[in-house]
This record gives structure tokens, sequence and C-alpha cells, in this order.
């Protein structure tokens, strides 16, 4: 549950605001996600892999972000 500390003074649109970018640093939209498909261990693992190779050859310079 996601709890926004509104001032008296504040906007609503500010209180909005906060309440969005605290929702979407929470993920929970993407667990949502993640929760109504199943995706395969084999297919779940290759991701893993994919990105850990990435994530190497960005450090060796190989790739640039």
């Amino acid at each position: 549950m996601l709890i926004i500390d509104s001032k008296d003074c504040e906007n609503v649109d500010k209180a909005l605001k906060k309440f969005k970018k605290k929702f979407e640093k929470s993920k929970v939209l993407l667990q949502l996600r993640a929760r109504q498909t199943h995706t395969k261990k084999s297919v779940k693992r290759r991701e893993e892999i994919q990105k850990a190779i990435y994530r190497q050859q960005v450090i060796l310079g190989k790739i640039e972000v």
C-alpha cells in the first residue's frame, strides 16, 4: 500500500504526481503483468544469460550504451 504524505497547503496535482512516481518506483504494475502470463524456466534463464552477456560486453567496452 502506497502512502503519500501531503501537507495542507500542497496542491492536489503535486500529491498525485508524487503518487504516480512512487507507484512507478515500486514496480507493482510490472509484477502484476508478470503474474498474468506464465514464462517457462528455460526462457527466464536464457534472458538472464543474455542480460549477463550484454553487461559483460558493456564493461569490456565492446558495446557502447
